[in-house]
């Protein structure tokens, strides 16, 4: 459940509030004389208004109560200002922020400051708010930025692995410290509002968002929601450095036919709500502050257009009380035609959007939204609903006490702490694929060969989404490229030996690392309908270095699996890298033993494309399964003095999720009840007449009306006390299931 918030609490510090009424007097009047505004109230009548201590201005009083109040006193300008969000360089002249009573402002993938530092954009967004808080009423605007992989639109940020490199870490502890470390540095900012996680379950390669699911089942991403904790607190506003997460992009748009970006995601309800909804269902229970809705379509309708789905299941079904903001421009799409209508306006609002991001003609977009408010085709009370959602948030952060920068986090950004946490993050999220002769780890005082065009590319190993919306190759920001890792490494740099395509090598080296793969890419872009393999230039290079007769040990740095099962037999090590973000660090210390591979696959690695999709239990046969990763070290010889096997015992509980008219969705969670430790089970209960069609986490069979579950490989070993679960989706009702327990 969502935690109380303490309402006494302020943003971004723990210092006691210095901010008072006469302090917005101020702000207000410096605005209005930079500004030259007539819209917003005088000096003189602020100072009155201010010592008032009107209730909504009173940070003692309960939120609901302060939210009421501030309601009362808006005008229907502001009520749907507040529901508009703007691109910063849309915003022409700035002081239209305050005219238009814009509630929220953001920087789109390729916004930016001059110069792009975080000195930089916390007086930019300082700035912004200033002008915002000379309106009458004062309400500050929220700001919001895709920080996906650390603050990536800041040059110098901390960049950590992309989302399917944090799922094969499987490790939610982690991934809860790293939403933490980007929140501190989007503070440092002024930012208040990250659009991220993306909780998509990419069950698609071809798709060119991939790299931004954590896996391609719903466990792990509903796992790495803790992201959403780390990012907001454990009570959004009760942290200093608390900043507003997204859980996105609400719904399917990881399932769509032929993985075509804002393509069309053709499943039943039943196989919609197993594999795809279980992220967001925990999203909410873990208070996540906004929704962002997908480009994408469910069986042919828009999810901006879907009141089922937005308003029926996620406010009201999850009961989501945040508020629900639409993708770029998404709303000015539901026509199929260029340019907004009152009737797409209407549409999306109706079905429950309550900011929309615009994100150019304000100006437009206001004055169609006023005519379908006067018509009563949007009627005022959804309007309400959606500035009471927005305002709870604001007062919840503390932006009515605290609007500007924290400057206290500045120096965060691209700290040498949070860097050695994405250097941890790294290590733990490379995958071992092949190490053949155990030619991994390799020794630091061997002579080295590495080629390859990621080897020294900052650009490459970040990948889309770094200081710009695609990304792009080259020295784009700060950080340890795998080459400078490598260098560090080794006991004599002097016998490392670097060509990008492998050109002048011989056989006198111990190994060869090349390092290839993907450059970088995003949405739109990253879609790759035909072949998957690896580009000419990676080719060439390989062949170079495997004419050379020295062993090669491949680093494979891309955002989903690549089809590469040709060009396997000729390599003695793979190790997936995915991307890893500014601290290639950690890739030298998997390569060099300092740390073994612990990662394991958040995807199943296909053998070709043509097998796409493939995915766990869906009974093709891959070259890599689901859950697969090696690690260092032998085999323990056998015990010449063993002691007796433990006693192997387990339980099963069932537990019905949800249902619906004709059908349910349930979870089962089995528990390790020996004395030592699980290496299998089987679990089997009579299904009263329903009908399974879809199970996650196991495979099934089904006989006489009885169901029998056995775990996979990723899942069956379970030490003395410990659980995992699987789920499964059925027609019919889910009865009283008493499943059965049978260990291996």
């Amino acid at each position: 459940m969502t935690p109380l918030v303490p309402e006494a609490r302020v943003r971004r510090s723990a210092r006691p509030v210095t901010r008072r009424p006469a302090f917005v007097a101020a702000l207000c009047a410096a605005a209005l004389a930079v500004t030259g505004l007539t819209a917003a109230a005088p000096p003189e009548r602020e100072v009155a208004r201010a010592a008032a201590a009107l209730p909504y201005q009173d940070p003692a009083l309960p939120v609901p109560q302060r939210v009421e109040d501030l309601l009362g006193r808006m005008t229907l300008d502001d009520k749907l200002g507040q529901m508009t969000q703007i691109e910063k360089d849309a915003l022409v002249p700035r002081s239209d922020l305050a005219t238009y009573r814009i509630g929220s402002v953001l920087s789109g993938g390729d916004s930016t400051v001059s110069p792009n530092n975080a000195q930089t954009w916390a007086d930019t967004y300082d700035s912004l708010q200033r002008t915002a808080l000379s309106t009458p009423l004062g309400i500050p605007m929220i700001y919001g930025i895709d920080a996906v992989h650390g603050h990536n639109a800041v040059r110098g940020a901390t960049l950590f692995p992309h989302n399917i490199g944090l799922g094969a870490t499987r490790d939610p502890a982690l991934v809860r410290r790293i939403g933490r470390a980007v929140a501190e540095e989007v503070a440092g900012t002024g930012i208040d509002w990250s659009f991220a996680p993306c909780l998509c379950v990419a069950r698609n390669d071809r798709w060119g968002r991939t790299y931004e699911s954590f896996g391609e089942t719903p466990e792990l991403p509903t796992a790495m929601t803790s992201f959403i904790t780390g990012l907001q607190g454990d009570a959004l506003g009760g942290d200093p450095a608390s900043v507003l997460a997204t859980a996105k992009h609400y719904l399917g748009d990881g399932g769509t036919t032929g993985g075509v970006d804002q393509g069309d995601t053709r499943l039943s309800e039943a196989e919609l709500r197993a594999i795809h909804l279980p992220p967001f269902r925990e999203a909410v229970e873990r208070g996540v502050g906004s929704v962002m809705l997908s480009y994408s379509s469910w069986n042919g309708v828009r999810s901006h257009a879907h009141k089922y789905l937005v308003t029926d299941v996620l406010k009201g079904e999850l009961g989501f009380t945040g508020f629900v903001v639409s993708d770029w421009a998404a709303v000015d799409q539901l026509d199929g035609q260029t340019g907004f209508t009152g009737a797409e306006i209407a549409t999306a609002v109706n079905a429950g959007v309550d900011m929309v991001m615009v994100p150019h003609d304000y100006r437009k977009f206001l004055s169609l939204l006023r005519g379908e408010v006067g018509a009563g085709r949007i009627p005022l009370a959804r309007v309400d609903d959606a500035n009471r959602r927005i305002l709870t948030k604001k007062f919840r952060l503390g932006l009515f006490e605290r609007p500007l920068t924290d400057r206290s986090y500045t120096s965060t950004v691209g700290s040498a702490a949070h860097r050695t946490l994405a250097r941890q993050a790294v290590r733990a999220s490379q995958v071992l694929l092949k190490n053949e002769g155990g030619v991994l780890p390799l020794p630091k005082t061997g002579r080295l060969f590495v080629a390859g065009k990621s080897a020294d590319d900052i650009g490459n190993q970040s990948g889309g989404w770094t200081v710009g919306w695609q990304g792009r190759s080259g020295p784009v920001t700060e950080g340890t490229t795998v080459l400078q890792g490598i260098r560090a490494a080794v006991a004599d740099p002097s016998r490392v030996t670097y060509d990008r395509y492998g050109n002048g090598i011989d056989g006198g080296y111990t190994a060869a690392v090349a390092v290839v793969g993907e450059t970088p890419y995003a949405e739109m872009r990253g879609d790759r309908p035909g072949d998957m393999g690896l580009d000419q230039e990676d080719l060439q290079t390989l062949a170079r270095l495997e004419a050379s007769g020295v062993p090669v040990v491949v680093v494979l740095v891309s955002g989903r699996p690549l089809d590469i099962a040709d060009r396997l037999p000729d390599w003695k090590a793979l190790l997936a890298a995915w991307l890893p973000g500014t601290e290639g660090g950690g890739v030298a210390d998997v390569l060099f033993g300092d740390h073994a591979p612990t990662g394991k696959l958040p995807m199943t690695w296909m053998r070709g494309a043509s097998q796409q999709p493939v995915n766990d239990g869906d009974g093709k046969s891959p070259l890599f399964p689901y859950g697969h990763g090696l690690t260092y070290g032998t085999e323990p010889g056998p015990d010449p003095d063993p002691e007796p096997s433990p006693a192997k015992a387990c339980t099963a509980t069932h537990r019905t999720v949800t249902s619906w008219p004709g059908g349910h969705q349930a979870e089962v969670t089995v528990k390790n009840t020996g004395t030592g430790p699980l290496t299998g089970w089987t679990i089997d209960w009579d299904l009263g007449g329903a009908a399974v069609t879809s199970l996650w986490n196991g495979t099934h069979s089904v006989a006489n009306g009885r169901i029998t579950v056995r775990n996979t490989s990723t899942n069956g070993t379970l030490a003395a006390g410990a659980t995992t679960t699987f789920g499964y989706t059925a027609n019919g009702g889910p009865g009283t299931p008493a499943p059965r327990c049978t260990p291996a």
